[in-house]
Protein backbone atom coordinates (compact mmCIF):
# COMPACT_ATOMS: atom_id res chain seq x y z
CA UNK A 1 0.00 0.00 0.00
CA UNK A 2 1.12 3.34 -1.15
CA UNK A 3 1.85 6.15 2.20
CA UNK A 4 1.41 9.25 0.48
CA UNK A 5 1.20 11.32 4.05
CA UNK A 6 4.76 11.33 3.29
CA UNK A 7 6.80 14.12 1.31
CA UNK A 8 10.11 13.33 0.31
CA UNK A 9 12.56 15.79 -0.33
CA UNK A 10 12.61 16.56 -3.39
CA UNK A 11 8.75 17.31 -3.64
CA UNK A 12 9.25 19.17 -0.46
CA UNK A 13 11.57 21.28 -1.92
CA UNK A 14 9.95 22.16 -4.59
CA UNK A 15 6.74 22.80 -3.20
CA UNK A 16 8.48 25.58 -1.06
CA UNK A 17 10.52 26.65 -3.97
CA UNK A 18 7.53 27.59 -5.44
CA UNK A 19 5.89 28.77 -2.84
CA UNK A 20 8.36 31.52 -2.56
CA UNK A 21 8.75 32.49 -6.05
CA UNK A 22 4.87 33.24 -5.67
CA UNK A 23 5.34 34.89 -2.34
CA UNK A 24 7.96 36.92 -4.44
CA UNK A 25 5.49 37.97 -6.81
CA UNK A 26 3.46 40.20 -4.41
CA UNK A 27 6.28 41.17 -2.09
CA UNK A 28 8.42 42.39 -4.87
CA UNK A 29 5.81 44.81 -6.15
CA UNK A 30 8.26 46.95 -7.87
CA UNK A 31 9.75 44.14 -10.23
CA UNK A 32 7.66 42.34 -12.65
CA UNK A 33 9.09 38.83 -11.87
CA UNK A 34 6.53 37.08 -14.88
CA UNK A 35 8.78 39.44 -17.42
CA UNK A 36 11.58 38.64 -15.74
CA UNK A 37 11.63 35.13 -14.97
CA UNK A 38 8.43 33.91 -17.26
CA UNK A 39 9.38 32.34 -20.98
CA UNK A 40 9.07 34.48 -23.64
CA UNK A 41 9.83 33.25 -27.56
CA UNK A 42 13.09 33.45 -28.32
CA UNK A 43 13.18 35.97 -30.64
CA UNK A 44 11.21 38.66 -28.11
CA UNK A 45 13.17 41.63 -26.37
CA UNK A 46 12.20 40.24 -23.04
CA UNK A 47 13.77 37.15 -23.98
CA UNK A 48 16.25 35.68 -21.27
CA UNK A 49 18.18 32.16 -21.15
CA UNK A 50 17.05 31.29 -17.94
CA UNK A 51 13.95 31.60 -18.32
CA UNK A 52 13.89 27.80 -19.76
CA UNK A 53 14.29 27.05 -15.99
CA UNK A 54 12.85 30.10 -14.13
CA UNK A 55 9.40 30.10 -16.13
CA UNK A 56 8.60 26.45 -13.90
CA UNK A 57 8.42 28.47 -10.29
CA UNK A 58 6.31 31.01 -11.75
CA UNK A 59 2.54 31.09 -11.24
CA UNK A 60 -0.27 33.10 -12.37
CA UNK A 61 -2.44 33.24 -9.96
CA UNK A 62 -3.81 31.17 -6.91
CA UNK A 63 -5.74 28.75 -8.07
CA UNK A 64 -3.14 28.29 -10.76
CA UNK A 65 -0.30 27.34 -7.95
CA UNK A 66 -2.71 25.58 -6.18
CA UNK A 67 -3.82 22.39 -8.66
CA UNK A 68 -0.17 22.22 -9.75
CA UNK A 69 1.00 22.02 -6.30
CA UNK A 70 -1.67 19.49 -5.23
CA UNK A 71 -0.84 17.47 -8.33
CA UNK A 72 2.86 17.77 -7.53
CA UNK A 73 2.35 16.58 -3.85
CA UNK A 74 -0.06 13.82 -4.87
CA UNK A 75 1.65 12.11 -7.56
CA UNK A 76 5.02 13.15 -7.18
CA UNK A 77 5.63 12.21 -3.58
CA UNK A 78 4.46 8.56 -5.04
CA UNK A 79 6.70 8.75 -8.17
CA UNK A 80 9.84 10.41 -6.51
CA UNK A 81 9.79 7.52 -3.42
CA UNK A 82 9.76 4.93 -6.21
CA UNK A 83 12.34 6.51 -8.52
CA UNK A 84 13.99 8.15 -5.70
CA UNK A 85 15.86 11.68 -5.78
CA UNK A 86 18.38 11.62 -8.97
CA UNK A 87 15.98 10.37 -11.13
CA UNK A 88 12.87 11.82 -10.43
CA UNK A 89 14.45 15.38 -10.06
CA UNK A 90 16.14 14.77 -13.67
CA UNK A 91 12.54 13.85 -15.05
CA UNK A 92 10.71 16.82 -13.78
CA UNK A 93 13.25 19.35 -15.26
CA UNK A 94 13.41 17.49 -18.55
CA UNK A 95 9.54 16.86 -19.22
CA UNK A 96 9.60 21.03 -18.00
CA UNK A 97 11.90 21.79 -20.50
CA UNK A 98 10.07 19.31 -23.17
CA UNK A 99 7.27 21.74 -22.28
CA UNK A 100 8.54 25.07 -23.14
CA UNK A 101 10.64 23.73 -25.75
CA UNK A 102 7.41 22.31 -27.63
CA UNK A 103 5.67 25.51 -26.69
CA UNK A 104 8.31 27.49 -28.52
CA UNK A 105 8.65 25.40 -31.49
CA UNK A 106 4.64 25.62 -31.77
CA UNK A 107 4.89 29.50 -31.42
CA UNK A 108 7.66 29.56 -34.09
CA UNK A 109 5.59 27.83 -36.74
CA UNK A 110 2.92 30.91 -36.22
CA UNK A 111 5.19 33.35 -36.48
CA UNK A 112 6.75 31.61 -39.69
CA UNK A 113 3.28 31.19 -41.11
CA UNK A 114 2.58 34.46 -40.69
CA UNK A 115 5.36 36.47 -41.56
CA UNK A 116 7.36 33.79 -43.91
CA UNK A 117 10.69 33.53 -40.96
CA UNK A 118 10.84 32.72 -37.86
CA UNK A 119 12.19 36.31 -36.12
CA UNK A 120 11.93 39.78 -37.07
CA UNK A 121 8.29 39.75 -36.71
CA UNK A 122 7.40 43.11 -34.02
CA UNK A 123 8.98 45.75 -33.48
CA UNK A 124 8.97 48.16 -30.32
CA UNK A 125 7.24 45.55 -28.25
CA UNK A 126 6.96 46.98 -24.65
CA UNK A 127 4.71 47.23 -21.48
CA UNK A 128 2.61 49.68 -19.96
CA UNK A 129 1.09 49.20 -17.19
CA UNK A 130 0.49 45.80 -17.71
CA UNK A 131 -0.69 46.52 -22.11
CA UNK A 132 1.57 44.67 -24.28
CA UNK A 133 2.02 47.33 -27.01
CA UNK A 134 4.02 47.20 -30.72
CA UNK A 135 3.91 47.62 -33.89
CA UNK A 136 4.47 45.17 -37.05
CA UNK A 137 7.68 44.37 -38.88
CA UNK A 138 4.57 43.71 -41.83
CA UNK A 139 2.05 45.97 -43.35
CA UNK A 140 -1.23 44.48 -44.08
CA UNK A 141 -1.73 42.00 -41.72
CA UNK A 142 -5.50 41.15 -40.03
CA UNK A 143 -5.94 41.87 -36.66
CA UNK A 144 -5.82 38.55 -35.51
CA UNK A 145 -2.66 37.89 -36.93
CA UNK A 146 -1.37 40.77 -35.07
CA UNK A 147 -2.50 40.02 -32.20
CA UNK A 148 -1.32 36.43 -32.17
CA UNK A 149 2.23 38.00 -32.67
CA UNK A 150 1.93 40.56 -30.20
CA UNK A 151 0.96 37.53 -27.82
CA UNK A 152 3.61 35.58 -28.66
CA UNK A 153 6.62 38.27 -28.53
CA UNK A 154 5.14 39.78 -25.30
CA UNK A 155 3.20 37.34 -22.97
CA UNK A 156 5.18 34.86 -20.81
CA UNK A 157 4.45 31.47 -20.52
CA UNK A 158 4.67 30.34 -16.55
CA UNK A 159 3.83 27.75 -14.56
CA UNK A 160 4.81 24.24 -13.64
CA UNK A 161 2.31 22.50 -15.72
CA UNK A 162 4.51 21.38 -18.09
CA UNK A 163 6.62 18.84 -15.67
CA UNK A 164 2.86 18.27 -13.52
CA UNK A 165 1.54 16.83 -17.10
CA UNK A 166 4.64 14.79 -17.18
CA UNK A 167 4.36 13.39 -13.56
CA UNK A 168 0.57 12.80 -14.56
CA UNK A 169 1.72 10.46 -17.34
CA UNK A 170 4.04 8.46 -15.77
CA UNK A 171 2.00 7.67 -12.79
CA UNK A 172 -0.68 6.17 -15.57
CA UNK A 173 1.91 4.78 -17.00
CA UNK A 174 3.36 2.90 -13.61
CA UNK A 175 -0.23 2.31 -11.75
CA UNK A 176 -2.43 2.14 -14.59
CA UNK A 177 -4.91 0.53 -12.41
CA UNK A 178 -4.87 3.23 -9.32
CA UNK A 179 -8.12 4.43 -8.62
CA UNK A 180 -8.80 8.46 -8.79
CA UNK A 181 -11.57 10.92 -8.10
CA UNK A 182 -12.16 13.24 -10.56
CA UNK A 183 -13.97 16.55 -9.72
CA UNK A 184 -17.34 16.86 -10.90
CA UNK A 185 -17.74 12.34 -11.27
CA UNK A 186 -18.68 10.79 -8.51
CA UNK A 187 -17.37 7.34 -8.87
CA UNK A 188 -13.44 6.61 -8.72
CA UNK A 189 -11.78 5.94 -12.33
CA UNK A 190 -8.76 4.29 -13.37
CA UNK A 191 -5.53 6.29 -13.93
CA UNK A 192 -5.31 4.27 -17.55
CA UNK A 193 -8.42 5.98 -18.46
CA UNK A 194 -8.77 9.28 -16.94
CA UNK A 195 -5.51 10.28 -17.93
CA UNK A 196 -5.59 9.80 -21.53
CA UNK A 197 -8.75 11.67 -22.21
CA UNK A 198 -7.29 14.46 -20.24
CA UNK A 199 -4.10 14.62 -22.81
CA UNK A 200 -6.42 14.40 -26.11
CA UNK A 201 -8.45 16.80 -24.54
CA UNK A 202 -5.41 19.23 -24.16
CA UNK A 203 -4.65 18.60 -27.63
CA UNK A 204 -8.01 19.73 -28.84
CA UNK A 205 -7.77 22.50 -27.36
CA UNK A 206 -4.60 23.37 -28.79
CA UNK A 207 -5.69 22.80 -31.80
CA UNK A 208 -9.09 25.11 -31.61
CA UNK A 209 -7.51 27.90 -30.70
CA UNK A 210 -10.54 29.30 -28.49
CA UNK A 211 -10.35 32.87 -28.54
CA UNK A 212 -9.51 34.34 -24.84
CA UNK A 213 -7.75 30.98 -23.77
CA UNK A 214 -4.48 32.06 -22.76
CA UNK A 215 -3.66 28.62 -21.46
CA UNK A 216 -0.29 26.83 -23.44
CA UNK A 217 -1.34 23.73 -24.31
CA UNK A 218 1.10 22.67 -26.24
CA UNK A 219 3.52 22.78 -23.11
CA UNK A 220 1.31 20.27 -21.22
CA UNK A 221 1.65 17.68 -24.12
CA UNK A 222 5.65 18.82 -24.05
CA UNK A 223 5.60 17.77 -21.04
CA UNK A 224 3.65 14.54 -21.19
CA UNK A 225 5.38 13.40 -24.26
CA UNK A 226 8.66 13.82 -22.24
CA UNK A 227 7.45 11.72 -20.15
CA UNK A 228 6.17 9.08 -21.77
CA UNK A 229 9.47 8.78 -23.91
CA UNK A 230 11.12 9.03 -20.60
CA UNK A 231 9.45 6.34 -18.61
CA UNK A 232 9.55 3.75 -21.89
CA UNK A 233 13.13 4.08 -22.11
CA UNK A 234 13.84 3.52 -18.03
CA UNK A 235 11.00 1.24 -18.08
CA UNK A 236 12.59 -0.96 -20.71
CA UNK A 237 16.10 -0.66 -19.45
CA UNK A 238 15.87 -1.63 -15.31
CA UNK A 239 11.86 -2.90 -15.46
CA UNK A 240 12.98 -5.73 -13.10
CA UNK A 241 13.47 -2.99 -10.51
CA UNK A 242 10.33 -0.94 -10.83
CA UNK A 243 7.30 -2.16 -8.10
CA UNK A 244 3.96 -3.97 -9.21
CA UNK A 245 1.73 -1.37 -7.19
CA UNK A 246 -1.94 -1.29 -8.52
CA UNK A 247 -0.52 -3.33 -11.92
Amino acid sequence: MINNTYIPPVVKNLLIINGIFFAAKYILSGVDLDYLLGAFYFDSPFFRVWQFLTYMFMHGNFMHILFNMFALFTFGGILESRWGVKRFINFYLITGLGAVALQMAVQAYEVHHITGAFTGAMQDISVNNGYITGRPALAHLTQDQFETLLGIYGAPMVGASGAIFGLLVAFGMLYPNAELFIMFIPVPVKAKYIIPVYILLELSMGVAKIPGDSVAHYAHLGGALLGFILVKLWKDKDNNRFYRYYE
